[in-house]
């Protein structure tokens, strides 16, 4: 039950850092995105991402910076493996399914419900 406790507020807290964000300063959404994203990235690349996914689990695996941990995850195998071809290939393979979830979504939304732009 800890477990579930623990990746609630974590998330929670992620969810409340960018709603502050959208109300107290002139972000925009898609600012907001890339900002998590990148401060994901950061944070992976620092060594300070994954012990949170340990801790977390879903609660840090989920939102917007996970994506920015996992490319640079991927990267990072992707370059041990296969030397500097893995910077373009890493991150691509790590975020895969990710993308084309969304995407497919994204699609399967449009057919589903009348877009209105």
């Amino acid at each position: 039950m800890m477990d579930f406790a623990l990746a609630f507020v974590v998330g929670g807290l992620m969810c409340m850092l960018a709603q502050l964000a959208l109300d107290l300063t002139e972000m925009n959404p898609a600012m907001l995105m890339v900002v998590f994203v990148s401060l994901g990235a950061v944070a992976s690349g620092l060594g300070l991402y994954a012990p949170l996914v340990e801790i977390a689990g879903a609660g840090a695996s989920i939102p917007l910076p996970a994506f920015g941990h996992a490319l640079v995850e991927g990267i990072g195998q992707d370059v041990d493996q296969y030397g500097p071809l893995g910077i373009l290939s890493g991150g691509l393979r790590a975020t895969a399914v990710g993308l084309t979830v969304a995407i497919l979504s994204g699609y399967l939304m449009a057919i589903v419900f009348t877009p209105k732009g």
